[in-house]
């Protein structure tokens, strides 16, 4: 008998990532961090999805392909380890069987990156990279899912401290989804939303201010007052508020020394990975 799928709750993080197959793989709930008890049925159903499909065999697409999805899974509820150890055992079987520039092998190469980022920042950023410019030589510069992959690498990138790579990167993404879908499009939006992110990490507040409220605009005239993204994005607002009419307050710079402290920690023990 089919048991009924759990549907996670998505969060704004996941809105960002959402344009191509690798963000409609991710609304299964990574980055959402769903609710306990529907996260965790979520993974065991996946659990034993994977275990039927490895009749199959390991290597068969099917199992891959839920091997993937339960990677997912076990990230949206915090199982930081299990989580990459599947992503780079699927990405390893996947390269084996269907070849570096496949779809689901990308697929696979961004979902690992995006694991890695919070632990392995350089190991996440050359990977990331590395899938980046096979999907734009595959799809091209303006393909949904080559986009997906240069929203993975602006999460990394700010992730290791290169804010201002970043940035040169949301602004590429912007201006390319506002010519192939409109200035109203979601994933126009959510792209903006993501400059908006790496503006406000290298201090550009009032620039950060001035987009964000283009996009409040915008959502309200779209989606209404009360929608959870023109929420999120209102909430947002309020901090660039502060942050440009008064400066970074005390507490916060506090947080931007300690994030710099912890990238540069992860920067030295990157340079003391072997290979």
């Amino acid at each position: 008998m089919n048991r009924p799928r759990p549907q996670p709750s998505r969060s704004h993080a996941e809105q960002l990532a959402d344009g191509g197959s690798l963000a409609r793989t991710r609304r299964l709930g990574d980055n959402a961090g769903m609710a306990g008890d529907d996260g965790r049925a979520q993974v065991q159903l996946d659990e034993d999805t994977l275990a039927r499909r490895r009749v199959l065999g390991e290597d068969h697409p099917d199992t891959l392909a839920s091997a993937h999805g339960l990677a997912i899974s076990l990230r949206a509820v915090g199982e930081r380890q299990a989580a990459p150890e599947l992503d780079e055992d699927t990405l390893a079987r996947r390269r084996r069987v269907l070849g570096e520039d496949h779809p689901d092998t990308l697929a696979s190469a961004d979902n690992l990156a995006f694991s890695l980022q919070g632990v392995r920042g350089q190991a996440a950023r050359e990977l990331a990279e590395d899938t980046l410019a096979r999907r734009r030589r595959v799809l091209g510069e303006d393909h949904p899912d080559t986009l997906a992959s240069a929203d993975n690498l602006v999460m990394i990138l700010g992730r290791v401290g290169e804010e201002q790579a970043a940035r040169e990167l949301a602004e590429d993404i912007l201006a390319r989804r506002r010519r192939v879908l409109g200035e109203d499009h979601p994933d126009t939006l959510t792209a903006a939303f993501q400059l908006v992110g790496a503006l406000t990490g290298l201090g550009e507040y009032h620039a950060a201010r001035e987009l964000n409220d283009d996009i409040i605009a915008r959502r309200r005239r779209l989606l209404g007052d009360e929608h959870p993204q023109t929420m999120m994005a209102g909430a947002f607002d309020l901090i660039l508020r502060g942050l440009d009419l008064g400066g970074e307050s005390p507490w916060m710079a506090a947080l931007r020394e300690t994030s710099k402290r912890h990238q540069q920690e992860a920067r030295e023990l990157n340079e003391d990975e072997p290979g």
